[in-house]
């Protein structure tokens, strides 16, 4: 359901968006667009469901969440229809990304919930340390606003959603307009795992629908989706005093050194640009191959790119699918004009399909790339091998970092303390070493953007944590008879602070 149109409606009445399939054009079904009033309402329920909820213990509501995990195994295929009819995507790529992935998270957070949200005594230091101790509590926040894109419908629904559930908040999900049903099944794998009544609800609509959800009584916001939609809930976060965290978007690049293992780069090279048709946030757009290398690794990379299957024909063994959103499809479009007016080589692809019916965008390899191309400026989010010759890596590591974006970066060589070097000059949010795109798929790995791609870092321990207000409790080592300081102030005190810091902090220790 990647393409909607407005339904007209007469004045008064909710709006509708009425929703096509992207691989048949099939009108597929209309939404009708939560008001103002509805969001008030499930916000109101939310937070009357939350104060019983954060009365559970984390291990409690791991329960919950293995439950549903173990639906979500139950139900794989059933969800990776969903999937697939509202995007597009080959069945690969909904099993490994949506399916695989969401059940990876919540068996990790579920395990790790009690230690990671367990009140912690911390070790305080100097003369504080003598007469105080420190003990900090992960109290819930409230009702927590998710909101997710087109791209990862199910499994970025599902981790932030569980996530806050975990740290004993109440949600409302907001999924993309035009993925609705694949935010649904979140709701009701959790309805099905005993969530209790009222705590996780579904809100379907379109930008205002979102904007009503941010002005709503929530206490954080998490996002994921374009750097425009993301500065507008920034805005709306700081205007409303709440914590948000924001995952952008990127024009992740990728550096290949001398020393590469060539068939794995080049397998990498075309797989991390075409992963989920292109739409994938920590993929790879930009290519940056060392001078040695550049030619042989262009027209094998080629020949990889020809080979590859598109189209629902080919059935579980399809490569690319659909892509998912038709505004998207006129963007991609552009950019390979772009690049091949200012002089880019266009070596496979190029178009649309002409044997499918749909939005399919064939896998397009483009050569000799340079940053004067929209293609290598801004983000595409298709299947577009963007290839770019370098005299070296220092070079590469210049052109990586002159980019307004910087979420995720990949390195290709055999020695990986040098490739863990070059990683620590990236100006990027991670860098993976010899593999792609797996950044956001490693629980324990904090994930987030610099720069334009975003705010904040999901997932790891702090992620988890950041659902959570961390409440410090400080408190006395033994019963005291007076005060450390207090009225009325004296000469004689103020002389005994000075030799006491004196005594503690010797000159250059």
């Amino acid at each position: 359901m990647a393409i909607f149109e407005r339904v007209e409606t007469a004045p008064g009445q909710r709006r509708k968006l009425r929703l096509k399939s992207p691989v048949t054009y099939e009108v597929l079904g209309e939404i009708e667009c939560a008001s103002k009033e509805d969001i008030d309402a499930a916000v109101a329920a939310a937070h009357a469901a939350q104060k019983e909820w954060a009365k559970k213990t984390p291990a409690q509501r791991a329960k919950v969440i293995l439950k549903a995990r173990d639906i979500v195994l139950k139900r794989q295929d059933e969800i990776m229809e969903v999937v697939i009819r509202e995007t597009g995507k080959p069945p690969a790529d909904a099993l490994s990304m949506e399916i695989f992935a969401s059940c990876d998270m919540m068996s990790y957070y579920a395990k790790n919930a009690e230690k990671f949200l367990a009140t912690e005594k911390r070790k305080l230091h100097g003369v504080m340390s003598m007469i105080k101790t420190l003990r900090v509590a992960y109290k819930p926040l409230g009702v927590v606003g998710v909101i997710t894109p087109w791209n990862g419908p199910f499994i970025l629904s599902m981790n932030p959603t569980q996530q806050a559930l975990l740290a004993g908040n109440g949600v409302i999900l907001k999924g993309s307009e035009v993925t609705p049903e694949s935010a649904q099944l979140v709701a009701r794998v959790f309805k099905e795992a005993g969530l209790p009544e009222g705590l996780l609800h579904v809100v379907y609509g379109d930008g205002q629908t979102g904007a009503d959800l941010l002005d709503a009584d929530i206490q954080k916001v998490s996002f994921t989706g374009s750097v425009p939609t993301g500065r507008k809930v920034g805005e709306a976060c700081g205007r409303n005093l709440i914590p948000c965290s924001l995952e952008l978007g990127g024009t992740d690049a990728m550096i290949i050194c001398a020393d590469a293992n060539f068939e794995l780069a080049t397998d990498a090279a075309l797989y991390g640009s075409c992963i989920n048709t292109g739409h994938y946030c920590c993929g790879t757009q930009r290519i940056y191959v060392v001078e040695s290398l550049y030619d042989k690794f262009v027209a094998r990379v080629t020949e990889k790119a020809k080979a590859l299957r598109q189209g629902q024909k080919y059935g579980q063994d399809e490569d690319i699918g659909a892509v998912f959103w038709d505004k998207q499809v006129t963007i991609i479009e552009e950019h390979v004009k772009d690049a091949i007016d200012k002089g880019a080589r266009l070596l496979h692809g190029g178009g649309r399909n002409p044997d499918l019916e749909g939005l399919y965008f064939m896998p397009t390899v483009l050569a000799d790339c340079d940053h004067s191309m929209l293609a290598m400026r801004e983000e595409n989010f298709g299947p577009l091998v963007c290839l770019q010759k370098v005299r070296d890596e220092a070079e590469a590591i210049r052109l990586t970092n002159d980019s307004p974006y910087g979420l995720n970066g990949t390195v290709f060589s055999k020695d990986r303390e040098k490739a863990f070097q070059i990683a620590l000059q990236m100006d990027t949010g991670s860098v993976c070493v010899n593999d792609i795109a797996v950044t956001y798929g490693v629980p324990e790995a904090p994930f987030g953007g610099r720069k334009a791609s975003g705010v904040g870092q999901v997932n790891g321990v702090d992620g988890l944590r950041k659902y959570s207000h961390a409440f410090p409790v400080i408190l006395n080592r033994f019963n005291m008879p007076k005060l450390p300081a207090s009225y009325p102030y004296s000469a004689k005190a103020i002389g005994d602070t000075k030799k006491l810091m004196k005594f503690i902090w010797k000159p250059g220790k």
